[in-house]
């Protein structure tokens, strides 16, 4: 019992949660257009969570999400999808993850913990 615990208090410890995000619009984050017409908007996968940790973007858009693991965190060793699938994030090799905006509202992602949280908020502006 006292093992478990402990293994519980350390995972806490390794991954602290997200703060809140201000309320209000999302603009539309910067990423990169390709000759498909999709836009890639990197993200860092870092101690602190996920940079950006919310990206605004077009109602319907097509996205590929760029996900770069920066930190050798056990948390962020993972992450959960929009559409709840596991990834493996190795360290400092670019995942692509492939997302459509919603017509409205927000989507989110997740570490594989769950502590660490990030959204694709559709921006109508």
């Amino acid at each position: 019992m006292l093992r478990m615990s402990l293994v519980i208090a350390l995972a806490l410890v390794a991954c602290k949660k997200e703060t809140k995000l201000a309320p209000g619009p999302t603009p539309v984050t910067a990423g990169t257009v390709g000759a498909d017409g999709v836009r890639r908007v990197p993200v860092e996968a870092n101690k602190e969570g996920y940079t950006p940790a919310q990206v605004g973007a077009k109602p319907g858009e097509k996205l590929v999400l760029v996900f770069t693991r920066t930190a050798d965190s056990s948390c962020i060793a993972q992450l959960k999808t929009p559409d709840g699938k596991l990834i493996d994030l190795p360290m400092n090799t670019p995942v692509e993850v492939a997302v459509t905006v919603p017509a409205s509202g927000e989507v989110g992602f997740a570490c594989g913990m769950d502590m660490f949280h990030g959204k694709i908020v559709a921006d109508k502006s």
